[in-house]
């Protein structure tokens, strides 16, 4: 028995299959937002059952109580849908990042991939880190080989990086090694921030499209973006101490000072002990 559920559907041509899933590594909901936004109005391809793979005390279904009735449950999920963008298909995993059988389901996903043809793996992410948010979002990029990597991202930090692993991880290893070449584009997320961060779910849709050689659509994102923009712009106006701080970090990028791999692991130790969300205090 698998963990998923394959439904009927179009025959699919040569499809990418592009992946985020929710909590680490997903700072600022970036990644989950970029690929809700991609796969918005596509078909379910497959589903996975979610009482083998989620915690449900950890992560509780959300219930929705009107005038005082109990009226409705919704339960975490995993999803694959597809879309179809200028004749290209593309296939979007998404959802909660599962809590259990990591092996079996990143075995299942790797025989799914196969079953649908794909032919690349693109895994989206967002870690926090000291960038301001005054500048263009970065991205580190990752690849199962050289050369995989489009749109000028390069593959980073340098170095050997030690992190706890996210599910998504385990998932694009074990696609590699069924054979189906796969990269990652992680943006970084300042690391002030609190709750979503519309900004770097655009970054990561404008690299997507790069990658893909399609132009993607951003939805509402572009105002999203640009009235958090001004309401962090507004809050570093009033404190001293936080604007003084986002023109250090300005500094640092102005120089071409890229985070290091120990200046990562810091903000990525910091975002795990504040259980997966960003540390700091949202704008009003």
């Amino acid at each position: 028995m698998t963990l998923y559920k394959l439904a009927r559907h179009d025959e699919l041509v040569a499809p990418s299959m592009i992946v985020a899933l929710d909590g680490w590594v997903d700072a600022g909901s970036a990644a989950t937002t970029a690929a809700a936004t991609l796969a918005e109005g596509g078909r379910v391809v497959a589903t996975f059952d979610a009482d083998a793979i989620f915690d449900y005390r950890a992560r509780r279904p959300t219930l929705e109580i009107v005038d005082g009735r109990p009226e409705s449950l919704t339960w975490p999920e995993l999803t694959l849908r597809s879309t179809r963008i200028s004749e290209r298909d593309l296939l979007v995993l998404t959802g909660a990042e599962p809590d259990y059988r990591w092996h079996e389901l990143s075995a299942d996903v790797a025989d799914l991939a196969g079953q649908l043809g794909v032919t690349e793996w693109i895994s989206l992410g967002a870690i926090p880190a000291a960038v301001p948010h005054t500048r263009p979002v970065p991205i580190l990029g990752t690849a199962s080989e050289p050369g995989l990597l489009r749109g000028g991202v390069q593959p980073g930090p340098q170095g050997t990086l030690t992190v706890p692993a996210a599910a998504i991880s385990i998932l694009d290893i074990a696609i590699t090694k069924a054979g189906i070449p796969s990269v990652g584009y992680f943006a970084q997320i300042p690391h002030y921030i609190s709750g979503p961060y519309p900004g770097a779910s655009i970054e990561l849709l404008l690299v997507l499209g790069r990658h893909l050689g399609l132009e993607l659509d951003t939805g509402h994102l572009p105002e999203e973006a640009r009235l958090m923009r001004v309401r962090l712009d507004a809050a570093a106006a009033r404190e001293e101490t936080t604007r003084t701080y986002v023109e250090r970090l300005e500094s640092m990028v102005d120089e071409a000072r890229l985070p290091s791999g120990d200046d990562l692991i810091t903000e990525i130790e910091r975002f795990l002990r504040d259980g997966g969300n960003q540390g700091g205090t949202r704008p009003n």
